[in-house]
């Protein structure tokens, strides 16, 4: 995981200031290019419908994953303790040599157990081609975000990028496994083709 550079005191207050979560319902968030809307209300799976738009090249670029502490927010949306652990996945969904969104997911030590424990394993597989594919897993309703420079989400999406943007959207949902739950966070990078999105559903 790419080491973050010395903060001042208004860096970190921004570090540590989640974004602002909400309900699609809520959609009427002004600045939400509606292309991109299709994307993050779609109710199926994102690795499915990108395999669509990128055939030939798409491919999971896995950049770190192992054990970590979530973030405060993180944590109250898992129902865990500050302290708690959780398996941590961060992966860009890559259509050739083309970043097209940044996935973050944490998975409490609880669900790796029976069938969860197959989620550490998964390599450079789709974590939704896992969890789409099984009639017992369950999702939360999806929230969106408008995540800005300098909060960890953003930090942690645009590392090693040259000119990452000010702002950019996410959306997030709540998984279950037989009960226990794991958190998804996914975040549309600026390459990412919206224009293809009604191609799609033509």
């Amino acid at each position: 995981m790419p080491e973050l550079k010395p903060l001042n005191n208004a860096d970190s207050i921004l570090l540590n200031n989640p974004p602002h979560w909400h309900s699609h319902r809520l959609r009427s968030a002004q600045s939400l290019p509606a292309e991109l809307a299709q994307w993050l209300f779609d109710p199926g799976s994102l690795t499915r419908r990108l395999r669509q738009c990128c055939p030939d090249r798409f491919q999971v670029r896995v950049l770190w994953q192992g054990w970590s502490r979530p973030s405060r927010d993180e944590a109250r949306t898992l129902c865990l303790r500050l302290d708690a652990r959780t398996w941590t996945r961060e992966v860009q969904l890559v259509c050739g040599d083309q970043a097209w969104v940044f996935a973050r997911t944490l998975i409490p030590a609880a669900t790796l157990r029976g069938r969860g424990r197959r989620l550490t394993q998964l390599g450079s597989r789709p974590l939704g081609e896992v969890l789409f594919s099984d009639p017992g897993v369950q999702r939360s309703p999806v929230e969106i975000a408008r995540i800005i420079a300098g909060q960890r989400l953003h930090q942690c999406a645009f590392a090693g990028f040259a000119e990452p943007p000010e702002t950019i959207w996410g959306r997030r949902s709540v998984f279950r496994i037989d009960g226990q739950p794991l958190l998804v966070c996914e975040i549309f990078l600026p390459d990412l083709p919206v224009s293809l999105a009604d191609r799609i559903h033509s």
